[in-house]
C-alpha cells in the first residue's frame, strides 16, 4: 500500500499527468483492498484519495 502510495505522489512531483493519473487508478484499488482487510480506516483511504485526485487533477 505505502508502495503504491509512493509511487503516486513521486508521479505527481514529477509533473507527468498521465503517469500521475494511472498510478492514482492503480492506488485506488489497493486502498480499498486495505480498508477491507482492516488495515486502514475508511475515513484514512478517502481521505488519501481524496488528496491524492485533486493534486492530479491539478496537473491537468
Amino acid at each position: 500500500m505505502r508502495s503504491a502510495l509512493k509511487r503516486t505522489v513521486s508521479a505527481i512531483g514529477a509533473g507527468d499527468y498521465n503517469q500521475a493519473n494511472t498510478a492514482y487508478n492503480a492506488v485506488v484499488p489497493v486502498l480499498d483492498k486495505a480498508v477491507s482487510h482492516g488495515i486502514i480506516s475508511k475515513n484514512k483511504a478517502s481521505r488519501h484519495k481524496s488528496r491524492l485526485n485533486s493534486q492530479v487533477k491539478a496537473l491537468q
